[in-house]
Formats: structure tokens, C-alpha cells, sequence
């Protein structure tokens, strides 16, 4: 299921937040709407963090994780980074980066699985992404575009991207992530896909100005239309597990 919201008068909604399988990271700030957005959805199911990163409100383009780890920049003060250590569950590897490039969101998309990556990542960044979150990693564009974490977004299920992608980048990209992959929007017709919306592998949440026809193909790729409560707790279940061994 897909949930529209928006923060404060912003739509991209994926500036602000981090979604995955174990837990969420929204802004400190923003209004009603959008923090009851995540806590009338997540609440009693994963853990729902708000915090800063960077000193800024930009959460989801700062951070970049799955159920296993979650990726830091180095701008990323000590009080932050403890914060966030404390309130994610255990099992969560939470890890500062000394990368450059520093809005992580931007140039990282991932899964539990794999990890897209921009081209000009240091190489111990993307070691550090493989070991952190625990994916196979590749550097990629999508569209000509260098920054795969905004142009787009993928769960275990499906990967949406910016709908200028050519179909044989598509083909390839399926080959890679081994997940079918569609071309979309979101926004009235935004291609910025990473910044218009958060997904895991049961629910969604995309900016207010967001068509029904765009929501029915997001539906559709990452499969949330029979996404429910049953299917939540098998995904904590197969987290836990995934944990312990």
C-alpha cells in the first residue's frame, strides 16, 4: 500500500525519510501530516527514529541503509550518530563514512540485496557499503544520470526508475538486481524518484501530489497491493533470523 503525505509544503518526502524493513529514520520537524503519515503506519512494527543528520532536516538524502546497516556521513556529529545507534534495534550496523560525497541518499540505492552506486565513490566506500549493509554492490548510472539513489528506488520486490531510462539499461539493470524494473514517476511527473518517495518491501510512502496512476504503477513493481499484516511480520521474522546467524 502506498500513503500520500508531505512535509510541511514539500512533497519530496523522500528528502526526509528513511525507509527499510527493520526501521525508519523521519526529520525531527515537519507537520502532523507527515509524522502521522509513518507512525500510523509503521507504529507497533518497526521502530520509527526521529532524529537530524548533519546538523539538517534532510534525512533521506544524508542516509542510506536496508534491514542490516545504515550509512552515515562523516558530517554526522557524535551526539547524532549515538542517538540513532541507540534507537535502532539490535543487529543494526550503524556506520560514519569518510566519504566525499556526502548526501549518501543521493548516490546509493539498495535493497537488502544490492546496492547501485554512484560511479565516483571511493573504493573504500563501496567496501564499506558491502560490508555494512551487506550487499553486492555496483556502481551504475540510470537515465545518464550519476546519482542512482535519486533517480531510483528499489525493494526486494521491484525497482522503479526515472522514465527516461532506455529499455536495454533496464533489461540491464533487471539482470543485476534480479527484480523486474519499470519506469515511473512520481509528483504529477517528477523523475527524482528517490526524493519523492521512501518504500520497503510492504508499504510506501510518496509526496501528496501524486497521481493514482502513478501510485497504481508503484503498487505494482514493489508488489504492496498484498502487502498486510501477515506479510509484515514474516519480513521482522526473516530479519531476526537473518540476524542471529
Amino acid at each position: 500500500m502506498a500513503t500520500r503525505c508531505e512535509f510541511e509544503n514539500s512533497a519530496e518526502v523522500g528528502c526526509y525519510a528513511t525507509l527499510t524493513n527493520s526501521y525508519c529514520l523521519i526529520s525531527y520537524e515537519g507537520n502532523a501530516n507527515f509524522r502521522g503519515a509513518f507512525d500510523g503506519e509503521l507504529n507497533g512494527v518497526i521502530p520509527v527514529v526521529r532524529c537530524s543528520v548533519a546538523g539538517t532536516n534532510l534525512v533521506g538524502r544524508m542516509t542510506a541503509g536496508n534491514k542490516k546497516g545504515l550509512m552515515l556521513p562523516r558530517t554526522t556529529t557524535d551526539q547524532e550518530l549515538q542517538h540513532i545507534r541507540n534507537s535502532l534495534p539490535d543487529g543494526v550496523a550503524v556506520q560514519r563514512c569518510d566519504e566525499r560525497l556526502s548526501a549518501l541518499g543521493n548516490c546509493i540505492a539498495c535493497n537488502d540485496h544490492v546496492a547501485l552506486l554512484h560511479p565516483d565513490l571511493d573504493r573504500d566506500t563501496e567496501d564499506l557499503v558491502a560490508d555494512v549493509l551487506g550487499v553486492e554492490t555496483f556502481r551504475q548510472t540510470v537515465a545518464g544520470n550519476i546519482l542512482p539513489g535519486s533517480y531510483s528506488i528499489l525493494n526486494s520486490s521491484g525497482c522503479l526508475v526515472h522514465p527516461q531510462t532506455p529499455v536495454e539499461d533496464m533489461e540491464e539493470l533487471a539482470q543485476l538486481l534480479q527484480v523486474p524494473v519499470a519506469a515511473g514517476t512520481v509528483n504529477r511527473g517528477s523523475g527524482v524518484i528517490g526524493a519523492g518517495m521512501v518504500v520497503n518491501d510492504w508499504c510506501a510512502f510518496v509526496g501528496i501530489t501524486t497521481t493514482s496512476p502513478e501510485i497504481s504503477v508503484i503498487e505494482s513493481i514493489f508488489k504492496l497491493r498484498d502487502a498486510g499484516p501477515k506479510d509484515i511480520m514474516n519480513n521482522l521474522r526473516n530479519s531476526l533470523i537473518d540476524n542471529m546467524v
